[in-house]
């Protein structure tokens, strides 16, 4: 039996094997590359004036190309997740009043009607009473930094 067939059923294997582990469709393509070219090595076609090997090869590689080329604008609009907003995300880009001092491991403000856990932006020390824009949220954590011109938003 031709040890080739043995390396595309090789890589068919391999292949599928990591695609099931990413679950990010990544090497589903190859698979089918790898599909044609087991085919084309069970038929014994070769290309013009290339070998068996070569044409294997070939076949791999267009197959592959023309599957990603067909298939891949399909998959990431099926993969890819819109951003659902949430009601805290509103708070990013208010001004916020510190209430505890803010460093970059703890620190409280208050924003939108409620008191929340933050966290300096840029690392500095935020003394309690002073305004902040909400840069951003991290878990349950705002990311906050102080402006010298803060406008109150809120």
């Amino acid at each position: 039996m031709n040890i080739f067939i043995w390396l595309w059923l090789g890589a068919i294997v391999l292949f599928g094997v990591a695609e099931i582990v990413t679950e990010s469709m990544v090497s589903i393509w190859f698979v089918a590359g790898s599909l044609a070219a087991l085919f084309t090595c069970m038929s014994g076609w070769s290309l013009g004036g290339l070998t068996p090997e070569a044409t294997q090869a070939l076949v791999f590689a267009v197959v592959s190309a023309l599957a990603l080329a067909a298939t891949r604008p399909l998959v990431r609009r099926f993969m890819t997740r819109p951003h659902i907003p949430t009601n805290s995300d509103r708070v990013v880009g208010m001004t916020a009043k510190v209430t505890e001092p803010v460093d970059n491991e703890r620190g409280s403000v208050y924003v939108d009607g409620k008191t929340w856990t933050a966290r300096s932006a840029d690392g500095s020390l935020i003394p309690a009473g002073t305004q902040v824009k909400v840069q951003k949220i991290e878990g349950v954590k705002l990311l906050v930094q102080y402006s010298e011109r803060v406008e109150v938003t809120n």
